[in-house]
């Protein structure tokens, strides 16, 4: 995976320093995943992914702090590869009735900013390398790219990975997990860190449960377990009501912050 989360440790080079964060998103997070990998159990490699994450964390803090200037709305929409996102944000367009724009990560190429602007949509395309999620740097970085004064809404379309970027703060006010009826009923027991930091999960591609042994209601249940405060709705792309119902969520959660 990558060089910074835990998965092969090197130490980022940044020194920004923005103030005080909470830092139980990305801390606890990271903790879980330590917790569950005896071979990063070490005082010093402990060390070193502390110190990344605090960080971090101070750069999260000024990208909110960045988003709530501007009274924009930042959502980190999170999903194993494959799962919808982009496709999710491509039936959006034009449907909203907030202005968005999208920061868009991924390990290589431009094809999903592309596909973005293709219908219309403002996007930024971070390419991470081998790093197998954003960081609040590199959203940072995206963000001298858009029109931020000019939006309502800016989303962060992490990079496709149901483990390392549930432990990375990127500044954003909520986050979307992602999760496919292809990818079978057990991603949300077996990612359960990633599950517990939604604020909304989205069964996608339900159009496809007659194909698929999916047993959708106890997914649902195995969520709520998860997290039992978490909103759940389901998506099909070609649906328009089921899109629109995700739009009407975000355009809650947006007004209640204005």
């Amino acid at each position: 995976m990558c060089k910074d989360c835990g998965c092969s440790i090197t130490d980022h080079d940044h020194h920004h320093d923005h103030g005080d964060h909470d830092h139980s998103h990305s801390h606890q997070a990271a903790h879980e995943t330590l917790h569950h990998n005896p071979q990063l159990n070490d005082t010093k490699t402990i060390a070193v992914i502390k110190k990344i994450l605090d960080k971090n964390d101070q750069e999260a803090h000024h990208n909110r702090e960045h988003f709530n200037e501007h009274r924009v709305l930042a959502i980190n929409l999170m999903s194993s590869p494959g799962s919808g996102k982009t496709a999710l944000l491509e039936a959006m367009a034009g449907k909203a009735p907030f202005k968005f724009a999208v920061i868009e990560g991924d390990l290589e190429t431009s094809r999903d900013a592309d596909r973005l602007k293709a219908v219309g949509i403002n996007a930024v395309q971070i390419q991470t390398g081998s790093a197998c999620h954003l960081d609040a740097f590199m959203v940072h970085k995206g963000l001298h790219d858009l029109p931020i004064a000019d939006l309502d809404v800016c989303f962060i379309e992490n990079v496709g990975n149901l483990v390392c970027p549930a432990s990375y703060d990127v500044g954003s006010h909520l986050n979307i997990v992602l999760v496919s009826i292809p990818e079978g009923e057990d991603k949300i027991a077996k990612y359960p860190v990633m599950f517990r930091q939604a604020d909304l999960i989205l069964f996608t591609k339900t159009d496809l449960l007659p194909y698929f042994k999916y047993d959708i209601q106890r997914e649902k249940a195995e969520a709520r377990r998860v997290k039992p405060s978490v909103d759940i709705l389901e998506v099909n792309i070609n649906d328009e009501a089921s899109v629109m119902r995700v739009v009407e969520w975000i355009e809650f959660k947006r007004k209640m912050r204005a």
